[in-house]
């Protein structure tokens, strides 16, 4: 078995690119962690994923591992990360090591991990501002560990140095960092895009009533590791039937009658990156006249979003133009009653559709960056333009619930449309369309 690592130019040139921010601001150390192993229970973990921030500045992807980053008057990039050890390499894999992920990862240096607490206050010491991610979910251990070691480089300059006394969080700069994609980010996203793409023309092939929620499930995650995804970007949703209407209902037991809708959202992830599809579609291959009539309203919808989906654009645009292609459309089914106008100004539409048009995507499948102008992000501020590299999704949706104001014939009709764009100049790619979302198409596909 052998080690394979990325090519590193990319990783080094973010670095750079963030070294050069910290000089800007002062100079100082940073100091990132990876994410840590999660027992599932007992001497079971989860499946091992790095922490994406990291892996962004690294390529590293194996546990217990942190970046130190220098910008000094010779800036440095060091990595810690686990020693070789054959012994547990026979249980759990082949290890880098400090010498080979140093050689492989273009670092200036690279130490064991067991040395951190001896050689972070070192590094420490004379840097009087210290930078790190502040926006980990409840890592109080890796907090911990930072505020330990600042002591204990206070202790040993004994006033004679400058140690970090000022800290700084770096979320906000490698948010807007990592909302830009670059050309390797981009060609892994259509990658990944393209097996989901696959995924879900499988899963349509198979739909039949009678099945099982679960059995799509299993179809989806046969093409996505059979394609060389390494996991599912996020839990897979497949919906039959009423649960359609359940936004994160998970797959179950519940089986797929005949004349109902079945919706997917399920994305792999690969290297990295994630991908984000969800497709509505008649498990016996045959929509209604009813689910034929909101289908066509939330393609529309879609199509008017994807209209205003450009770096000439901001970011709500696209919501807005579906907001409006979805609430007439509810008004011409009667579903909702009064004056379009009214309607609009009144939110009516929330009923039915609950969710926004779109979010980032990236390393997350709701990537990091604010959807406001920075650099403040609250409701206060402008919705932000789009800017070529950017990548999100476009997802309009009805959920129809059984209500007295409701005609049954709409009675548990759950349908979501959704793609994965990349802004471009004059519009967007959408790299998820290997799948169809023409209706008449799909049918084909399920009958074919």
């Amino acid at each position: 078995m052998t080690l394979l690592a990325p090519d590193p130019a990319c990783f080094i040139k973010r670095r750079k690119q963030l070294l050069a921010w910290m000089h800007r601001h002062g100079g100082g150390i940073a100091v990132l962690g990876t994410a840590p192993e999660k027992t599932r229970n007992r001497d079971s973990h989860y499946a091992y994923r790095h922490d994406s921030d990291f892996y962004y500045l690294t390529g590293f992807t194996q546990p217990n591992a942190w970046l130190v980053l220098i910008a000094g008057t010779e800036d440095q990039s060091i990595l810690f990360c686990e020693p070789k050890h054959p012994e547990l390499e026979i249980w759990n894999g082949l290890r880098w090591g400090p010498e080979e992920a140093a050689k492989h990862f273009c670092f200036d240096a690279a130490f064991d991990s067991g040395r951190l607490n001896d050689e972070l206050p070192r590094l420490m010491a004379g840097h009087p501002r210290l930078m790190t991610t502040m926006s980990r979910p409840s890592d109080e251990s890796f907090f911990g560990m930072l505020r330990g070691w600042v002591k204990q480089a206070g202790q040993q300059v004994r006033g004679a140095r400058a140690y970090p006394t000022n800290w700084l969080d770096i979320s906000d700069v490698l948010a807007e960092m990592r909302l830009i994609k670059d050309e390797v980010e981009l060609a892994t996203m259509r990658k990944a895009a393209s097996i989901s793409a696959l995924a879900h023309r499988r899963a349509m092939q198979a739909v039949r009533p009678g099945c099982h929620e679960y059995e799509l499930e299993a179809e989806i995650l046969q093409v996505f590791r059979k394609n060389g995804a390494q996991s599912v970007a996020y839990e897979s949703i497949v919906a039959a039937g009423p649960n359609a209407c359940i936004l994160h209902h998970r797959a179950g037991h519940d089986i797929m009658r005949d004349g109902d809708l079945v919706l997917i959202d399920a994305g792999c992830e690969l290297d990295g990156y994630a991908s984000d599809i969800t497709r509505t579609f008649p498990a016996n291959g045959k929509f209604s006249g009813p689910q034929r009539a909101l289908y066509d309203i939330v393609l529309a919808a879609q199509q008017a979003a994807i209209a205003n989906t450009s770096a000439s654009h901001h970011f709500n645009a696209g919501h807005e133009a579906a907001v409006q292609v979805l609430t007439r459309g509810l008004l011409d089914e009667g579903l909702l009653k009064g004056t379009f106008e009214h309607a609009l100004e009144t939110a009516a539409y929330q009923q039915f559709y609950m969710h926004r048009t779109g979010h980032w995507l990236g390393m997350d499948v709701h990537d990091v960056g604010s959807y406001r102008t920075p650099p403040l992000s609250n409701e206060d501020q402008p919705w932000r333009m789009l800017s070529e590299g950017m990548v999100l999704t476009i997802e309009p949706g009805l959920y129809v619930r059984p209500t007295d104001e409701v005609d049954e014939r709409f009675w548990h009709i759950g349908i979501r449309i959704e793609d994965d764009a990349i802004v471009t100049a004059n519009g967007c790619e959408l790299i998820t369309r290997d799948v169809p979302v023409d209706p008449d198409e799909i049918e084909a596909l399920i009958r074919g």
